[in-house]
């Protein structure tokens, strides 16, 4: 069982910067992958950003150059960081960790509003 524990979000203007943060009660460096996924009320879970233990990244072309996700092994921590944030950005972020089998976090709320 993999504990996984988000946070860092909150209320920003647009324009503004968040970094969220993931941190694990075991060692990422065994995981597949890591991602972040959000879910804004009446849509579906979406994939943000994901690195593989590789290193290789990937992103969702609506936050493409605004958003960075990066993982610090010996911390176990997964982060990302997200500039230049949107009102459209606003929703649930969840922390995903890809073992044998797949962990979700409890979720942190960002809201981008003036």
């Amino acid at each position: 069982q993999v504990q996984l524990v988000e946070s860092g979000g909150g209320l920003v203007q647009p324009g503004g910067s968040l970094r969220l943060s993931c941190a694990a009660s075991q060692s990422i460096s065994r995981a597949y992958a890591m991602g972040w996924y959000r879910q804004a009320p009446g849509n579906q879970r979406e994939l943000v950003a994901a690195i593989t233990s590789g290193g290789n990244t990937n992103y969702a072309d609506s936050v493409k150059g605004r958003f960075t996700i990066s993982r610090d092994n010996a911390k176990n921590t997964v982060y990302l960081q997200m500039n230049n944030l949107k009102p459209e950005d606003t929703a649930v972020y969840y922390c995903n960790a890809r073992f044998a089998i797949g962990y979700w976090g409890q979720g942190t709320q960002v809201t981008v509003s003036s």
